[in-house]
């Protein structure tokens, strides 16, 4: 016979001991994490939030001063400027003091030399002070025989010396020497820096008396012969129109004897009250034909005058000075006083006389 179902459940099986510990076990746990573990994580991630935080400046200035920055090349340092006397200037002005206290020093002048060259503080001098004295003293040779060391040959005109009683009368016997003759002194300056940046200087030895310099050979100019300034020349009239008003009018109506873009400046008040042009020696001329015209346009020409200039005494002075010309509308025009007459080794001569020349001299002003 079958059982007969009713409306009433079945009593529930008792559940195992142990059940209920899981089910309470399983309460306490949220997607395999422990509730209190979780909060627990939390708190410590907001620790480590915060910490960031506080440390985020810290850290970022730590950051940017360990990342390496490219900076400029830093400027060389400037050499301090060398002394002056390091050209020889300063030696070569110690040297004519030298010099100078050396010629006119007599009994009981050591210490002044001392001051130049201290062991002369243990010699003994003999003459009258100042019996003796160099004039016009100059710097004649400069040479550099160390790093530091400076021979130096002054020019002096003794004065108070006096000739020699006897002449020599045998052949090949140097004249005597007279009273005021230009004598030559070597010094041997030695330099060290001093205190301040300054130059200190100091003589090895005594003044040498020597030979003079050798003279140099004249070198060959551009110019040919000097011949007679003729006045039909127009390089002649040029000349004399220009020279009259740059030494006896203080340069009063200069301008219009120069070339356009020249400007000079005349001596003031004037030296002299009138002047004679003598001699001309042209650029590249040989021949001795006359010259009548002036070129075109553009043509430069460097020539040497030679002149006597009058004073306001009446003395006639011979004077000489070095030009170029330029042509420009059928004349002569002044377009440079130049410093020095031009030497044929650094200016060829093969121009023609009356044609652009190749090295024509920048206007002076």
């Amino acid at each position: 016979m079958s059982p007969i179902l009713t409306g009433r459940r079945k009593p529930a099986t008792p559940a195992d001991p142990q059940t209920p510990a899981v089910q309470e076990t399983a309460a306490g746990w949220v997607g395999g994490w422990s509730t209190g573990a979780q909060a627990n994580s939390a708190a410590l991630l907001r620790w480590i939030v915060w910490g960031l935080i506080a440390l985020g400046p810290l850290l970022g200035a730590l950051a940017y001063l360990s990342v390496p920055t490219t900076s400029a090349a830093p400027a060389p340092k400037t050499a301090p400027p060398a002394p002056t006397a390091s050209g020889g200037q300063g030696a070569a002005g110690f040297a004519t003091l030298f010099v100078a206290a050396y010629l006119s020093a007599g009994r009981s002048d050591e210490s002044k030399l001392a001051a130049y060259y201290p062991p002369a503080a243990s010699m003994q001098l003999d003459g009258v002070s100042g019996q003796h004295r160099g004039e016009q003293l100059t710097v004649v040779r400069l040479r550099q025989t160390d790093t530091s060391v400076w021979a130096v040959t002054i020019a002096a005109r003794v004065t108070g010396a006096q000739p020699s009683p006897a002449p020599s009368t045998q052949p090949g016997a140097s004249p005597s020497q007279s009273a005021d003759a230009v004598r030559y002194f070597q010094v041997p300056v030695a330099t060290a820096p001093g205190a301040g940046g300054a130059t200190a200087y100091t003589a090895l030895a005594l003044p040498a008396e020597v030979a003079a310099p050798e003279r140099a050979k004249t070198p060959e100019l551009v110019y040919g012969a000097m011949r007679p300034a003729l006045p039909t020349d127009p390089r002649t009239q040029a000349v004399t129109s220009f020279l009259t008003a740059y030494l006896t009018r203080a340069g009063a109506e200069l301008d219009r004897y120069l070339a356009p873009g020249t400007r000079l400046s005349a001596p003031s008040p004037a030296p002299y009250s009138g002047i004679a042009v003598d001699q001309l020696a042209v650029e590249g001329e040989t021949g001795g034909e006359p010259v009548v015209s002036v070129p075109g346009d553009g043509a430069t020409l460097r020539l040497l005058v030679t002149l006597r200039a009058t004073g306001r005494d009446g003395v006639r002075l011979p004077l000489a000075y070095a030009l170029t010309l330029k042509a420009r509308a059928g004349r002569w025009e002044i377009a440079g006083l130049d410093g020095a007459p031009a030497v044929a080794a650094s200016h060829p001569t093969s121009t023609a006389p009356g044609s652009p020349s190749p090295a024509a001299s920048t206007p002076t002003s």
